[in-house]
């Protein structure tokens, strides 16, 4: 397989990926008491995003449920990745779902900061 794409531009990918995956750890974290609950956390915010990242194709999944990818992160970035390494396209391609990961990351961000005011005492 000829895998086409800059290393520059995949990394941009990831690391707009690497942010948004900390901004919704950081949610779960502030929700939690304990590791415990962080492990409870898993099924709720981690494995959907695996059915939903575009590795099953979203027409197949039943009664409508893969519109619910749109809400996902990684759908995004897997997508931007799929644009760059299999298909060969450039930065402007892709520059919209990493908008919409950016845009993802700054709302988790936000809600961050007023869930650690609510239920944290700082």
């Amino acid at each position: 397989m000829n895998i086409g794409g800059k290393f520059v531009e995949a990394a941009c990918v990831m690391l707009c990926l690497a942010l948004c995956a900390v901004s919704l750890g950081t949610l779960v974290s502030i929700f939690s008491n304990n590791e415990f609950q962080i492990v409870q956390f898993i099924p709720i915010a981690v494995i959907p995003q695996i059915f939903f990242s575009g590795l099953i194709p979203l027409d197949t999944i039943p009664m409508g449920l893969g519109k619910i990818a749109y809400a996902m992160p990684v759908y995004y970035a897997c997508t931007a990745l799929k644009k760059l390494i299999i298909y060969h396209q450039g930065f402007g391609d892709i520059s919209s779902y990493l908008f919409v990961l950016l845009g993802i990351t700054l709302v988790l961000s936000a809600i961050n900061t007023l869930a650690l005011r609510r239920y944290r005492k700082i």
